[in-house]
């Protein structure tokens, strides 16, 4: 079974192809928030590449967040409207999960933290176990010294990985010892190995039935609230 891969959630566009062999293309670019210009070409330029046409597509695998809004809305409307296109089914897959994947045979606590913004992070934590990674600590959101109180929590070595831990590396060395990795944002070549494990299982869903995990309110909403209490009761 073929699968595109489509992540959108951080700052960097990741575009990938695989399946049972494997990933047999990617494709990433971080220009700044232009995921809805850089997209669809990338779809269209990885199939190519890989002489692959949409009609071969077997699934479609979507990051779910949590991470930025319109990044996030830019990547599962594409997946979701390819899905139903072509009428395949989907997978949606945590950004958190994304990054955690590729140092599942870390002997650290694996660490996924993802700027929020507004000084919070979004962040979950991952031991290994035989066959992969368990998440120990649920996904969450909030400033970087609560992340920093959970770590001092568990007291034990940690691996730090994403745009969050590099962005708030001080404030997260000053408070606990811990290694912080290069990789910055999530990719779509472990989103597509991800989702093809649970392929094998038939683990998917319709496009209807894909969320995103914003674990906020967008920022849109929240100062629609904000304005709405100012004003205070009607008379």
């Amino acid at each position: 079974m073929l699968i595109l891969g489509i992540e959108t959630a951080t700052e960097q566009v990741s575009v990938a192809l695989g399946g049972h062999e494997g990933v047999i293309g990617l494709f990433e670019v971080a220009r700044g928030r232009r995921h809805a210009e850089i997209l669809a070409p990338a779809i269209d330029f990885i199939c190519e590449q890989a002489d692959i046409g949409l009609d071969e597509l077997g699934l479609v695998a979507v990051d779910v967040g949590p991470g930025l809004f319109t990044g996030m809305r830019v990547g599962l409307a594409t997946a979701k409207a390819l899905a139903l296109a072509l009428r395949l089914p989907m997978i949606g897959i945590s950004s958190l999960d994304l990054l955690a994947f590729p140092h599942r045979r870390s002997d650290r606590v694996v660490v996924p933290v993802v700027d929020a913004r507004k000084g919070e992070v979004f962040y979950a934590m991952y031991r290994q176990v035989p066959g992969g990674l368990q998440q120990v600590v649920e996904p969450r959101v909030g400033p970087v010294d609560e992340l920093v109180a959970d770590l001092l929590a568990r007291s034990q070595e940690a691996l730090c990985v994403g745009d969050g831990a590099q962005r708030y590396r001080t404030e997260i060395l000053d408070g606990f010892h811990c290694e912080i990795a290069d990789q910055a944002h999530p990719s779509a070549g472990p989103l597509v190995q991800l989702a093809h494990a649970k392929a094998l299982r038939e683990e998917w869903v319709s496009a209807s039935e894909i969320r995103p995990v914003y674990l906020r309110q967008p920022d849109a909403q929240i100062n629609w609230a904000t304005r709405a209490s100012s004003k205070g009761p009607a008379r």
